[in-house]
């Protein structure tokens, strides 16, 4: 598609004015169709993925078309999620500022009624926010719909598949009939073509094929790694490529808990977020990550809606994405703004023909990448202090620093001695000991691949884990036939592995011997059990108590 320009567009000059102060030059293949089809007053639906400027191809022309005059609803944009909802009415801020007058707000669960209800009370030309949350204001009759002469749903696929499709269908019959409806959707299912059929007349269908949503900027890569070495696998790579900023897709939320725990106990930055946690611990997680007080952020795919942060270095997807729209979402916030981005991916053997099928979707090869060793991790640091002491080298003598090792001779330390102490002092200890860990996921039997997860382990823990299993020969992680399940109590809850396999043969009406591998972490656990008993087990445990302690078991992912 031929490039446009936004002053090719027919665009007022105080959007322009925004436009170019946002340091958008050329609009994106979904703005260059949508914006003029909108501001034609045609009902439109615009299929594009993540990443393409869709808040731009209906957030210029919804806010060319608000009447400054009348203090009242015009416009309203439906969201998925509260992050999603906060980065487009932040959008709306910076490309309405020269609209003198405007007023844009927010509502969206988890944040207090007093300011929205201020807000709209004020009156407010725009108003963004989630399915539930309006829902309450027509409720309440503190949002009125009367007056509005536009309605965009933005990710209506999204929203769909978090439940909201009757909050949806609820929130478009109260709006007025003669407006414009505007849908976004990166897929077009049954269920939103019904949507479309019903509220929209005679839409106009903007679709941006996967060629054009593709980013020659992103190197695609994935790693053949066992399920129980994915973290070690990421830090290894976070280290070798010094990585500044990082997104983590997991996808479930007892993963992300899990990840975050691994990562923090290697002294690295990281936070999580997934769609339990509360508002204000949310936007404290969000703050640190874009304030660099934290700089991994490790979250699921619907927690991550809306998160819009410049420099991401990479994206690991942590687990394969169960759904392939959502490796472009993923992937597609790192590589923007025509800077480099790099996206990774853990693929334990199970899981290569999620794989080759993510490749047949998208029409990209994603090549195999080697996780770094020990060993090339050490090369890696010492290249990069020789490069930092030659960048240092001053041609201007330094007396004070000419003084010390002037010292040090006199007493009797040699030049060699004095610069491999420094050297020592600077990188610490660089020797490996014991064999290279392999983290690769090997054929079935091998015996390195199998009873290397147990590595890294402490021997009382190991001990443990044994013992809870009595002998039994069950599967270990990973075998035909068995499911790993979740449990949301740890070691800190004084739970051993013998009270899980007590409780679950109790309650679940199974014997012991054939439950498998048992995995303890501070907080949670994780059980696999024979394939044929999972929804005997999780029935089973519902409402139940290992140890004395209320647990909620579920399938890992």
């Amino acid at each position: 598609m031929q490039t446009v320009k936004f002053n090719e567009l027919p665009l007022s000059d105080f959007m322009l004015q925004a436009i170019e102060e946002m340091g958008w030059e050329d609009a994106s293949p979904i703005q260059a169709q949508a914006i003029p089809a909108v501001l034609s007053d045609n009902d439109v639906i615009g299929q594009a993925q993540t990443g393409t400027g869709k808040t731009g191809a209906f957030g210029i022309p919804a806010i060319e078309k608000v009447e400054i005059e009348d203090r009242v609803t015009q416009v309203l944009i439906m969201c998925p999620t509260r992050e999603l909802a906060l980065q487009v009415k932040d959008q709306i801020y910076q490309l309405s500022k020269y609209k003198k007058g405007l007023f844009v707000t927010s509502i969206f669960g988890g944040e207090s009624y007093e300011r929205q209800f201020r807000d709209l009370k004020r009156g407010s030309h725009i108003v963004v926010g989630t399915p539930g949350r309006i829902m309450d204001h027509i409720e309440r009759k503190t949002l009125d719909l009367s007056n509005l002469r536009m309605m965009i749903l933005d990710e209506a696929d999204e929203m769909l598949n978090m439940g909201f499709r009757e909050d949806i269908e609820q929130i478009l019959s109260f709006a007025p009939k003669e407006r414009q409806t505007i849908l976004f959707s990166a897929t077009m299912s049954r269920e939103i073509l019904g949507i479309t059929k019903r509220f929209q007349n005679d839409p106009e269908h903007i679709k941006i094929t996967r060629k054009e949503v593709t980013n020659d900027n992103i190197e695609q890569l994935y790693f053949n790694v066992r399920r129980d070495a994915k973290t070690e696998a990421m830090c290894r790579l976070i280290d070798a490529h010094d990585l500044k900023l990082m997104l983590v897709f997991c996808n479930t939320k007892s993963k992300v808990d899990q990840v975050v725990v691994e990562l923090q106990e290697r002294g690295y930055a990281a936070e999580g977020i997934h769609g339990d946690l509360r508002q204000g611990a949310r936007n404290q997680v969000m703050n640190k990550f874009r304030t660099g007080n934290c700089n991994i952020l490790v979250a699921t795919d619907v927690a991550a809606r809306g998160i819009d942060v410049n420099d991401v270095d990479a994206v690991f997807n942590y687990d394969v994405p169960m759904d392939l729209e959502y490796y472009v979402h993923r992937i597609g916030r790192t590589g923007r703004a025509g800077k480099k981005g790099r996206a990774f991916m853990m693929v334990p053997r199970r899981d290569t023909g999620k794989l080759r099928e993510l490749e047949r979707y998208t029409k990209v090869k994603i090549e195999e990448g080697k996780i770094p060793t020990a060993a090339d991790l050490k090369e890696i640091k010492i290249n990069k202090f020789k490069e930092q002491i030659k960048e240092n080298i001053d041609e201007e003598k330094n007396a004070l620093l000419e003084g010390i090792v002037d010292d040090l001779k006199e007493e009797g330390v040699s030049t060699y001695d004095i610069i491999t102490s420094l050297l020592k002092m600077q990188l610490g200890n660089l020797d490996t000991t014991g064999k290279d860990d392999d983290l690769a996921d090997g054929k079935r039997g091998d015996r390195s691949s199998r009873s290397s997860r147990f590595e890294g382990r402490g021997r009382g823990e190991r001990k443990e884990r044994r013992g809870s299993r009595k002998g039994n020969g069950a599967h270990g992680s990973g075998e035909p036939g068995m499911v790993r399940l979740f449990i949301s109590l740890g070691r800190k809850d004084h739970v051993s592995p013998n009270h899980i396999v007590g409780a679950i043969a109790a309650e679940s009406r199974i014997p012991g011997r054939v439950i498998g591998q048992i995995d303890m972490y501070d907080k949670f656990s994780f059980v696999e059990v024979p394939e044929r008993d999972v929804q005997k087990v999780i029935k089973g445990m519902k409402g139940k108590t290992i140890n004395a302690r209320e647990a909620s078991i579920e399938v890992a992912k």
